[in-house]
């Protein structure tokens, strides 16, 4: 799974994707800093299920798992990507590949629509919202339109499925046809696909977009914006974060230098090192204080994660084992995997997901944790322990 960072230039989604990942990329104040996409793999935080055990398992730091997932930094968008200005071309190409994306919004204003540096409060960024959703919307109908007309008229004459014709088409932007399908149904397009005009195909791919690229906001910079531009990005009908990139790489570098006590998304942190100066004193306090004012823990990057993870996506996570009493493996490692899986997942897909002999040979399953034996239909929840009886060997 693949969770895209996608935004203007300089609105700081290089320092979101080095907090998240540790990656060593290159971070400064200027247009297109990112030219080919970073890629890292960052985590979602839960709570590991052995707390309810006697012992930890081993793959968790005390009592919180991390799973990991690939994150990738696209190039900055600007306008008129999608007609190849800028890094469009490259920026477009990349997304593709994700099933989420995280909009890092510059909610500071500090910067132009073009990623250019302006006054704080300056620029609206409302604006940048909406440009990034017409942008991709664009993009994908000018995939849609190529041999529209033949393709319409091939649907009419010989009774293709449109969702298949549509989704087919758009696979290069990620689409598949159940999203196609679901776009279909939600905008009562015009009978006769061969009369759709450009208003109609654009309505269309827009209702693509978000079904295919469910996006949420980072508002970041969010220690410097106005209260006008926080109000506002709150009042949007999508999952909008506050986060600080810039505090989030700090914690995280202190905490990998041994100088404080730190887990991803934690509220507070302790420092341990003796041997830091008054200034770096100073700083730290200073991140106490703005973890305090957001409330989201950290710089609000891992609530960003875990909030696209779980609620753009609607995932779970299910932890398959062998042993269903010390919740092992053949090896005896304690709870060694941790599976994300689409919420409506069930104890026979899980076993897919396992390896296909064994969802091909499946029999039951058993609860972990309550030890009851499962059908093939069982819809697993969050958290779940399930061991899969199958005749595979």
């Amino acid at each position: 799974m693949t969770i895209g960072l996608a935004g203007k230039p300089n609105a700081g989604k290089s320092t979101f994707f080095k907090a998240a990942t540790l990656a060593d990329v290159e971070i400064a104040n200027y247009p297109f800093t990112t030219i080919n996409a970073n890629r890292g793999v960052t985590y979602v935080r839960v709570e590991c299920p052995c707390t309810q055990k006697d012992k930890r398992c081993g793959n968790c730091q005390d009592g919180i798992r991390f799973v990991p997932i690939e994150m990738i930094d696209v190039a900055g968008l600007v306008p008129d990507a999608h007609m190849g200005r800028g890094l469009g071309n490259a920026f477009l190409d990349e997304l593709r590949q994700a099933q989420a994306i995280i909009h890092v919004i510059d909610a500071a204003g500090a910067t132009d629509i073009e990623g250019n540096p302006v006054d704080i409060g300056d620029h609206d960024p409302l604006e940048d919202v909406d440009f990034l959703n017409h942008e991709i919307t664009m993009w994908m109908t000018g995939i849609l339109k190529r041999n529209w007309e033949k393709l319409s008229r091939k649907i009419k004459a010989e009774g293709l499925k449109m969702s298949e014709v549509i989704s087919d088409q758009l696979m290069g932007a990620g689409v598949n046809e159940s999203q196609a399908h679901e776009a279909l149904l939600c905008c009562d397009m015009p009978c006769e696909c061969t009369q759709w005009t450009d208003e109609d195909m654009i309505r269309l791919c827009d209702a693509i977009r978000a079904i295919s690229k469910p996006t949420m906001i980072a508002a970041n910079k969010i220690d410097i914006a106005p209260e006008e531009n926080v109000r506002n990005l709150n009042d949007l009908d999508l999952i909008v974060v506050p986060t600080s990139a810039a505090a989030e790489l700090a914690l995280r570098s202190a905490a990998k230098n041994e100088i404080i006590n730190y887990l991803p998304g934690d509220e507070d942190f302790e420092i341990i090192s003796e041997d830091i100066n008054d200034a770096q004193k100073k700083g730290l306090h200073s991140l106490k204080d703005l973890m305090n004012k957001m409330g989201t823990g950290g710089g609000g990057i891992q609530e960003c994660i875990n909030r696209a993870v779980f609620d753009l996506l609607d995932l779970i996570v299910v932890y398959p084992v062998e042993d269903e009493g010390k919740w092992s493996d053949k090896n005896d490692r304690m709870l060694p995997d941790a599976f994300l899986m689409k919420k409506g997942s069930t104890a026979h897909d899980l076993a897919y997901r396992v390896h296909s002999d064994i969802g091909d040979r499946f029999l039951y399953a058993v609860d972990g944790k309550t030890k009851m034996r499962l059908g093939e239909k069982h819809e697993l929840e969050n958290g779940d322990v399930i061991k899969i009886v199958s005749t595979a060997k």
